[in-house]
């Protein structure tokens, strides 16, 4: 196996078609691991969560004759223990899961000579290696836990948030009676009262490229509209939402919804379509629609919609807030996996 070190963007850009095709057989085949979305966010540093001035790239590839077999996209920086750490690009708050890009035939492999290879790097010195937002089935976990025992490092593994998620049936009535009865007539309820409302409700995606600068930032005001996430929504936040809108767009796997009422926005949805799964990243409302739960409706309507169109799983991914789990949402987890050089 031969290891490669890749710290610019312009060298990252020679192996992106090689790198999405790998991603498509690896463990973990998630958008978040997309090499677009991946460029994008190390642009802003992930909306500004890591200091400029103090992350560097870090990629390492392997390859075995000649064909290239494992991704680890790594950056160098001072974790939040203030260690010199190596983490995944992606890490912490804006990319729900991560991983290694391998096949799962050659983790086993792949694994451990990449720590024999990285316990060689001192360029710059690192002391952990600090990784987040592992999906609690990825068989990565068992094989590091594994190999940094055969080394002598030290391995903790945390659990951090749940992500639920669901498995559709492909029929709206079938999912629905698959529901808790109360939600399930909670649902039909505040979707019979959208329906009859004075003011008109529809919904759309934004399928219009020159419309989607400003559709994003519509988008993002309404986030806004929640105090909770204002503060959240700095300028280099602002901007990484727009980056991965537009490469999520490009490469066709954007789902960017809005519920209207009147024609006024009232509820918003930014999502990704991809391997036949909807993945909902982020939300946004208009709190003088609250009576009308628009929030709810448009959700309602994603997921008709997913299971009309063959999608075979809706994925709510990080964060345990209630509507999840009142739409059937089941608990799976993200899990930090730390290991420490002897």
């Amino acid at each position: 196996m031969e290891f490669n070190v890749i710290t610019t963007l312009d060298e990252l850009d020679t192996i992106a078609v090689e790198w999405n095709a790998l991603l498509e057989n690896s463990a973990s085949h998630v958008p978040f691991l997309r090499y677009e979305y991946l460029h994008a966010w190390w642009k802003t540093r992930g909306g500004g969560e890591w200091p400029f001035d103090q992350s560097r790239l870090k990629v390492i590839t392997a390859k075995q004759d000649g064909h290239l077999l494992g991704i680890a996209p790594l950056f160098s920086a001072p974790n939040l223990q203030n260690e010199p750490s190596l983490l995944f690009i992606g890490s912490i708050e804006v990319s729900d899961f991560l991983d290694f890009i391998v096949n799962p035939h050659d983790l086993p492999a792949f694994i451990p000579a990449l720590l024999d290879f990285l316990e060689e790097q001192d360029d710059p010195k690192w002391q952990t290696l600090d990784l987040y937002n592992i999906l609690d089935d990825s068989p990565t976990l068992a094989i590091l836990k594994a190999s940094a025992e055969t080394k002598g490092w030290s391995y903790t593994q945390e659990k951090l948030q749940p992500s639920p998620y669901i498995t559709l049936p492909g029929d709206w009535e079938n999912y629905l009676a698959g529901i808790d009865k109360k939600q399930h007539h909670e649902v039909r309820r505040k979707l019979r009262r959208t329906a009859e409302a004075p003011i008109q409700a529809n919904w759309y995606t934004v399928k219009e490229g020159q419309k989607l600068a400003t559709e994003t930032q519509s988008f993002i005001d309404m986030m806004a509209g929640d105090p909770e996430k204002q503060n959240f929504l700095t300028d280099l936040m602002s901007q990484h939402l727009h980056n991965t809108a537009r490469v999520a767009f490009e490469n066709d796997w954007l789902q960017l919804s809005f519920l209207t009422l009147g024609g006024e926005k009232a509820a918003a949805y930014m999502s990704f379509i991809y391997d036949q799964r909807l993945w909902v990243y982020n939300s946004g409302w208009n709190l003088k629609y609250s009576e009308f739960s628009p929030g709810w409706v448009l959700l309602a309507n994603l997921l008709k919609w997913s299971n009309d169109n063959e999608i075979h799983e809706f994925d709510f991914m990080r964060g345990d807030e209630r509507y999840k789990y009142k739409f059937g949402g089941v608990d799976r987890y993200v899990i930090r996996a730390v290991l420490r050089q002897a």
